[in-house]
């Protein structure tokens, strides 16, 4: 039985104990967060800064009416790492930048002739390979920075899917966290973390921001990737609604809720980290706790910023082993790649169907073979001209009766 609005409240009115339950909740996040910085080898405390303030943006966008929390996000791994090597990474950034405007474009449309127009340029058959290419498209990466130590990296794994799959409660929702703290732990033991770099930090340190630079074709590169986190978007919005039995897309409405992503997208990328997006394990603990109260959110990213702030806690994060980081990716990035799989089937994409076919086709070859068109200065590849092509073949590929029909 769910408990009512003032047994909500209640379980929250005690100014402490929502303290306590803030930065637990940051905890369920924390893996996630600062795993993405470390990916793509930016300072973790940047991308706690951003999180944290992203978050506290989201919230005043929407009123502080919807309990999430703003956390890097996964599904830009791949395109950032490509455009660094491209554009630099102060050239990407304009790109994050760019795709945070794209979020509040998108935010337009929606207020003004809602999700039909959305859901008809962007179906499953085209959000959900695009799903997959972003995880497997760094199924190399991941195997790569595993193989450095392949004992400790399968140790991170097996923690990692022993907790996912077989706990229950919290531990459950931070498998990433558990698991990066048993490898880190092992390799401790193993003597191959250097901890001079924790010795010389100081205790307060501001995060090292970088300045973000303007290039046409990191832009342009970048605005296609941002087709399935808006999707994504949408979909977290539905099922925090479901666990908080509120339907936050009407009320503050979905509109409020993307345009609040995308200006802490922007922000992040003003400031050097990585783009940032709701939370779904945040979500899951608010399911387990019952706990809906905006405010706890709040202090979650209150504790973030705090974080940031703290030098050693940086320092640390940077000594862990690539094999521990690989051995999460393993996971991380096949789990991902499941995740646009879950999307067809829950669309109940038919396969028998040529054009399906045709578009999942052409889409998945495009993206993971890393085909790239360029004119002059301007060039697009991978994930952002799959996204572009799957937009493209859906729109202009004729449908059949059955697929009207289905």
């Amino acid at each position: 039985m769910k408990p009512s609005q003032n047994q909500t409240l209640t379980s929250t009115s005690n100014p402490t104990k929502r303290i306590i339950i803030g930065i637990q909740f940051l905890f369920v996040a924390f893996g996630a967060t600062v795993l993405v910085p470390l990916l793509i080898d930016v300072d973790p405390a940047v991308a706690l800064f951003t999180a944290g303030v992203g978050t506290l943006i989201f919230h005043f966008i929407t009123k502080g009416k919807v309990p999430v929390f703003l956390g890097s996000s996964f599904a830009f791994i791949a395109p950032i790492i490509a455009a660094t090597k491209l554009y630099g990474y102060p050239g990407t950034l304009g790109g994050i930048i760019a795709v945070g405007i794209v979020y509040s474009i998108v935010s337009a449309i929606i207020k003004l002739w809602g999700l039909k127009v959305i859901e008809k340029i962007f179906p499953a058959v085209v959000i959900g390979p695009v799903i997959m290419i972003i995880g497997l498209s760094l199924a190399t990466a991941a195997v790569d920075m595993a193989k450095t130590n392949w004992p400790i990296a399968l140790a991170a794994l097996a923690t990692a899917i022993i907790i996912v799959t077989f706990t229950k409660g919290m531990i459950k929702l931070i498998p990433i966290f558990i698991g990066i703290i048993v490898g880190y732990t092992i390799s401790i033991i193993a003597g191959i973390v250097d901890f001079s770099v924790v010795n010389d930090a100081a205790w307060f340190a501001l995060p090292k921001f970088i300045t973000p630079e303007f290039n046409w074709g990191a832009i342009l590169y970048m605005i296609p990737v941002a087709i399935a986190p808006i999707i994504e978007h949408i979909g977290d919005m539905y099922a925090i609604g479901g666990v908080a039995d509120k339907k936050f897309v009407k009320d503050p409405g979905l509109h409020k809720t993307l345009l609040g992503d995308g200006i802490a997208t922007a922000f992040a990328g003003f400031f050097g980290g990585p783009p940032n997006t709701t939370y779904s394990e945040v979500t899951g603990a608010i399911a387990l706790t019952k706990i809906t109260d905006p405010r706890v959110l709040r202090i979650a990213a209150v504790t973030a910023i705090v974080f940031s702030l703290v030098g050693k806690i940086s320092a640390i994060l940077k000594t862990i082993p690539q094999a521990v980081l690989g051995g999460i990716m393993l996971l991380l990035f096949g789990m991902i790649a499941s995740i646009g799989i879950k999307t067809l089937i829950d669309a109940k994409t038919d396969f028998s169907i040529t054009r399906n076919q045709v578009i999942i086709s052409v889409i998945l070859t495009v993206g993971i073979g890393g085909a790239q068109l360029g004119f002059g200065n301007f060039s697009l590849a991978g994930i952002g001209l799959a996204s572009v092509v799957g937009v493209i073949l859906n729109l202009v590929l004729p449908k059949s009766k059955e697929s009207i029909k289905n």
